[in-house]
């Protein structure tokens, strides 16, 4: 079984294995370090057997009604899919994100070609809530997908 830890600088170098498959970006060693510098505590791996099994990576942003948990980057090696790991990373980035920062929601872009994601994430309550035209380098649009959190029923 994995266990949940935040994101080391060192987990950066160990983690390549995880991003095999053609739904996943990977992104520049700054774009991390922005990550880790900025929202550390949105940043978490998943570790099993001493090596990372998944990891997930966010933010927070906005303002008033629309501050919110942001998914900019999850993924799960392929020997670990379909056993919890991908649940319980969204799981730790939805309780920061709600009883750390309270947020109203989180949300996360996802291809509208990825049908196996978009499943996942409608089983975990997020819907689809717009098309972003051309999010993917122009040539795709991505489904922002949201969740809302304890907060948005006070509203």
């Amino acid at each position: 079984m994995a266990s949940i830890r935040p994101m080391m600088l060192d987990d950066l170098l160990h983690f390549n294995a995880v991003n095999l498959d053609v739904f996943t970006e990977t992104f520049n060693m700054n774009f991390y370090f922005n990550y880790l510098t900025r929202w550390p505590e949105c940043c978490a791996v998943a570790e099993a057997d001493g090596s990372i099994a998944g990891y997930i990576i966010g933010k927070v942003e906005g303002a008033g009604a629309n501050w919110h948990g942001h998914v900019s980057a999850i993924s799960v090696a392929p020997e670990f899919r379909r056993t919890g790991v991908a649940n319980r990373l969204m799981e730790y980035l939805e309780e920061v994100s709600e009883e750390m920062h309270d947020c109203y929601f989180v949300d996360l872009f996802v291809r509208p070609t990825n049908t196996a994601a978009i499943k996942f994430y409608e089983g975990l309550g997020y819907v689809i809530y717009r098309t972003v035209t051309g999010y993917y380098s122009g040539d795709e649009d991505a489904y922002d997908m949201r969740k809302p959190l304890r907060r948005v029923l006070w509203l």
